[in-house]
């Protein structure tokens, strides 16, 4: 069987660990396992992964900082956090945090599944051949390079901020429901998580307009979704 992908489980607890590694494997994935922040680290630098599944709860630096390391020493890799908190703003510090994804326990071993298969295809589809630049008033974005470039001047984005923003202007002057925009930057299995729009928006908007409170670029269309105004 071709691998569906290959993932580092995050987990202290050694049970779910365990179960987790022979439940995915026997799948079609390849995960291997990490008990703390610190092997987690450890093991990115020996063996590259495709999506690291990652519980919140943990000794040592914690899943939080675990997850602030490995976004900062690997931007493009998928990180999908495991919880037992479901508070808005625990989603939110997850997303601000570089995470990807926020399951929360206990979860449907169905549901996911999906979740990392999507990881995986996102992560695998950054290979794919790059489009031509878009200009649009002052922002011009590069595919080839990701890279944004406002009046001349870089700004740096997070992989998942660059995918929104590439979504949105290839879509200038029309509107993205909720669903949809979701459903293109993270996956056709989401499409309710509209806390991940709205601190990606807000992160977007502080780069790149000129009063993030009175957007030129980044619309808010009320009760529909987002738009990127074609100038």
């Amino acid at each position: 069987m071709t691998a569906l992908g290959s993932l580092l489980i995050v987990e202290d607890d050694e049970a779910l660990r365990q179960s987790l590694r022979n439940t995915l494997e026997a799948v079609g994935f390849c995960p291997e396992g990490a008990s703390s922040g610190e092997e987690a680290l450890l093991a990115l630098q020996h063996r590259p992964f495709e999506t690291v599944l990652l519980d919140v709860n943990m000794p040592g630096i914690g899943g939080m900082e675990t997850c602030r390391r490995i976004h900062r020493i690997y931007p493009l890799l998928p990180i999908l956090v495991l919880t037992v908190r479901d508070e808005e703003r625990d989603k939110v510090e997850a997303l601000d945090a570089g995470a990807d994804d926020y399951i929360t326990k206990p979860f449907q071993f169905l549901e996911l599944t999906a979740r990392v298969r999507s990881a995986v295809r996102r992560f695998r589809a950054k290979a794919a051949p790059p489009a031509h630049p878009i200009t649009i008033g002052d922002i011009t974005l590069d595919p080839s390079t990701r890279r944004v470039i406002k009046r001349g001047v870089e700004v740096r984005m997070t992989p998942k901020e660059f995918e929104l923003l590439q979504t949105l202007m290839r879509h200038a002057g029309r509107p993205l429901m909720h669903q949809r925009l979701l459903a293109l930057v993270w996956g056709a299995e989401y499409g309710r998580e509209r806390e991940y729009l709205r601190t990606y928006m807000s992160q977007l908007r502080r780069k790149l307009e000129d009063d993030p409170a009175h957007p030129v670029y980044l619309l808010t269309d009320s009760y529909v979704g987002y738009r990127f105004r074609d100038l």
